[in-house]
């Protein structure tokens, strides 16, 4: 229903068919694998999360993302996020919607030049489906470009919604 939205901006994901990353299948195992004993001070239990999913997810700032979902609720650790959907959607989560109708309004494609998730072969599916797309990268970001290049992703993101 594209003319319930004015404008509209995708994060590093682009209108084709992406093959699920293998890590982030392993990051979740990583994350439900993590045992927290309860009563435990938020910043040991951190620290604790933080050291079991090392071996996994290797990069400090995806831990500390990732680690962001861990919530305290009555004296025990949990994911905020639920795990079992995400491990069972997976698959879908990560693919972008299937439409076939053309979005007629202003759209940015914001993506991290260290990922791989909007690549230039993209640019012919996303001109198709959004004509009035406008491709932009922020360097030195990755996937998650909003907590790696946080004021260049908000300063893209206002630009982009600021009316000519």
């Amino acid at each position: 229903q594209p003319d319930l939205v004015e404008r509209l901006i995708s994060v590093d994901i682009s209108p084709v068919s992406t093959t699920p990353v293998s890590e982030f299948s392993a990051y979740i195992s990583a994350m439900k694998a993590v045992k927290i004993p309860d009563g435990l001070p938020r910043s040991a239990a951190r620290q604790l999360a933080d050291d079991q999913l090392r071996p996994v997810v290797q990069l400090p700032q995806l831990r500390q993302f990732l680690l962001t979902n861990l919530v305290e609720v009555e004296g025990r650790y949990i994911w905020r996020v639920n795990l079992e959907a995400i491990s069972h959607h997976l698959a879908d989560i990560m693919n972008f919607p299937v439409f076939h109708k053309p979005y007629p309004g202003p759209a940015l494609f914001l993506g991290g030049s260290n990922s791989p998730y909007i690549s230039s072969k993209d640019y012919p599916e996303i001109q198709r489906l959004f004509p009035k797309a406008d491709v932009q990268y922020i360097e030195g970001a990755g996937h998650i470009v909003h907590q790696d290049k946080f004021e260049e992703f908000i300063t893209a993101v206002l630009n982009f919604l600021t009316p000519p």
